[in-house]
Parts: structure tokens; sequence; C-alpha cells
């Protein structure tokens, strides 16, 4: 069997390491030929790519990003629901043309919509859910979200010291446009105490009167966690900009801010990515030779397993009001700004 690999969207770590277990059990386990198709699916459409070896498939394991590039651009110039009929055909005949027995998409929720598409078009495919917003619905865990929680709740470590020598409000910006995950997984291990998330929205009197609480207490400073995709009010500035802004103008405290952003998503992924990737690579590859197509891969349950893409396509799995880490830091005094 001849199968493609390519990666879409935004670059995430563990891409790598996911590329290397679909490569190396397709080879090694199977034997496969792997090709690698570049810069996302526009490298499917101009049928750029490269041949994978198992040589060359060495020495990525660590590596932040993707060997592939990527790309947002959209395989279907219309909407995905019912895409240009000269579109269909293109892919379809680029697909043919590549000798491709299944396609591999390495993506989040734009990308596994695309996959499924692809199926309703007759094609193999299997995908792989990669995203630091850990947001894809029908599986437990993406692989990218530890290394960028580990990287965030470094951050606010750090924060904390320099807020308790200043007797100051910190407020931090965190990834996440609809999910809040980062930030509550961040949040708390961070020891945040006011969490904002997309999903659960905010009350600035709650927000303003838990400050003023801590303050009263003796508690001399504060930390705030807030997701960058939280809707503000009536402002067109970042979160953490316009929180720190209101923070100071109604209760006198020192505030400061500050934007994480694209240090989450970059550099060394962490071991356990690194091994989700791994475990996740080498399923799709035993579901290439079971010949289980339209399926994504997932971590369920703390075991690998796999879903139909028609169950995954356009949904999103977001933080609720009862979402285990939520319930736990209300009980301990931690807000959420409701």
């Amino acid at each position: 069997m001849k199968i493609g690999i390519l990666t879409s969207g935004g670059d995430c770590p563990g891409i790598n390491a996911t590329i290397r277990g679909v490569g190396k059990s397709a080879i090694n386990n199977y034997g496969m030929e792997v090709i690698g198709i570049q810069n996302g699916f526009s490298g499917l459409l101009y049928k750029d790519v490269i041949d994978l070896s198992d040589a060359s498939l060495s020495g990525i394991l660590n590596l932040g990003g993707t060997i592939l590039g990527t790309a947002r651009e959209k395989v279907f110039r219309k909407k995905i629901t019912s895409p240009d009929e000269k579109d269909q055909e293109e892919i379809k005949k680029c697909y043919h043309e590549l000798g491709l027995d299944c396609l591999v998409c390495i993506g989040g929720n734009g990308t596994q919509k695309t996959t499924w598409m692809l199926s309703q078009l007759g094609l193999n495919v299997v995908g792989i859910p990669k995203t630091i917003d850990n947001d894809v619905y029908g599986t437990d865990v993406t692989f990218g979200f530890d290394t960028a929680v580990n990287i965030a709740t470094d951050a606010i470590d750090r924060l904390h010291s320099t807020a308790s020598s200043h007797r100051r409000v910190m407020v931090i910006e965190l990834m996440g446009h609809h999910a809040g995950w980062i930030t509550l997984y961040a949040g708390m291990a961070g020891g945040a105490d006011i969490i904002l998330l997309p999903e659960l929205g905010y009350d600035m009197k709650v927000i303003i009167d838990k400050i003023k609480k801590r303050m009263e207490m003796g508690k001399a400073y504060s930390i705030v966690a807030v997701a960058e995709g939280i809707e503000i009010h009536g402002s067109s500035e970042r979160p953490a900009m316009y929180f720190a802004r209101e923070i100071e103008k109604q209760t006198g405290f020192e505030t400061r801010e500050t934007v994480l952003g694209y240090i989450q998503r970059g550099g060394t992924p962490s071991p356990a990515d690194r091994i989700l990737g791994t475990l996740l690579g080498g399923h799709a590859a035993q579901l290439i030779q079971e010949r289980r197509f339209g399926r994504m891969v997932a971590k369920i349950d703390n075991k690998i397993s796999d879903v139909p893409l028609s169950e995954v396509a356009g949904k999103l799995r977001l933080v609720t009001e009862d979402t285990p880490l939520v319930v736990q830091g209300r009980k301990m005094g931690i807000s959420f700004g409701i």
C-alpha cells in the first residue's frame, strides 16, 4: 500500500512525533510506501510531495513544528457542505495520480471536517487530531495540549514572584479562541486566583469584588488567567489589556498584563505529547492496514481508539460549568468570573 501524510492548520508540538509514528509503523511493520505531502492540502492539489523513509523519519521525534510544513488553505473553494464539482474532481484526480491507497490528515477541527468531506468523495482517509487548544470533538485529549499547558503554567509561576514583590494584580492572556482548556488547566496548575474562559463568560463586578476581597484578607496580589477568545463587551482591545485597565480603574490596585502568544505553540514537545503522537500515529497505520477508513484516531478513557469522522466533523469539545476541574476550582475559592 502507498499512503500520504499531510499536516494542516496551525503548527503544534508533537506533529513530527506523530508523522514519525505513522511512517515508521507503516514502513517497518506493514511494508507500506510512505510519502509526505508538503504545505497542507495545497500540497495535495499541487502534488508537492517527498518520499519518507525510515532514515528520513529519524531524528525528528523531539522537533517542534512540522517537517512537512502546514497551511490553512481550504481544498474546497466553495462551502465545505456543498463543494464545487470542479473542486471535487480536481481533488480526486490528484489523489489518484499520486497512487495513494490512503491519505492521513493531521490537524485540528477544520482539518478533520475537511478529512470527513474527502471521505464523502470516496477517498480513503484517516484523521489524526492535533491542536494545543484541546477542543477536537471525539477525543479526550490532543497532542500539543500538554506542552502548551506546561509552558503557560511556567509563565504563571514566574508571574507570582513579580506580583507579590510589587503588590500587583497580574493578568495573563493565554491561547484558546473558542475553548478555554489551556487557561483552565494552566490557571489551576499555576495557582491563578481568577480564571476567565470563553465558554463561561464573565461578570466584571464579580471579578472586581474577588480582587478587593483578597486585598481585604491581606493577600497582597492576585493572578488573573484569561483566554484570548473571551468575548469583550464594547471593546476591541485584547482581553489582557482590557481586564488590566478595568481592574486598575475600578480597584485602584496597580495592574499589569502579559500576553504569552505563540510561545505556547512552538518548541520542543513534552514527553507526554511525544508519546501520545507516537501512539496515535501507530494506530493510524493499523487502521490503514485493516482498511478501516473514514475514521479519526483518538484517546478515549485513557485508551488509544478511533471514531467515525462523521461523528467529529463540525463539532467542538468545550469546557462546561460541570467540568471536574471547574467544579473543584470553585470548591477551593477560585473565581471563574461568574
